[in-house]
C-alpha cells in the first residue's frame, strides 16, 4: 500500500519550513506577497495554495518546490530535510 501522507497526516514534508520562512523574512512576507513574488518567478500559485501547502492539506510538485526554493533563498534539499 502506498503511503501519501507524512506520519503526522500532512500531505507534505516542507510547508512548516516554507511558513516559518516566509514569516521571518525582512520585512514580513504575507502569504499573498509570496504569491506574487512566485509568480514573478513564473510560478502561478495563488494565496489559498500558499496557505494549503503550509498547513499540509496540498501535495507540492517538484517545479513547485523548485521556485519555492528560489524565491526563499534556500535549497529545494532543504526544503525537503
Amino acid at each position: 500500500m502506498y503511503k501519501n501522507r507524512n506520519s503526522d497526516g500532512s500531505l507534505n514534508i516542507s510547508g512548516r519550513k516554507i511558513a516559518k520562512l516566509r514569516k521571518s523574512m525582512i520585512p514580513k512576507t504575507s502569504q499573498k506577497k509570496l504569491a506574487d513574488m512566485l509568480q514573478l518567478e513564473g510560478l502561478d500559485l495563488d494565496k489559498n495554495a500558499i496557505q494549503k501547502i503550509e498547513c499540509g492539506k496540498r501535495f507540492i510538485t517538484d517545479i513547485e518546490l523548485k521556485v519555492l526554493a528560489r524565491a526563499l533563498h534556500v535549497s529545494a534539499d532543504w526544503l525537503l530535510e
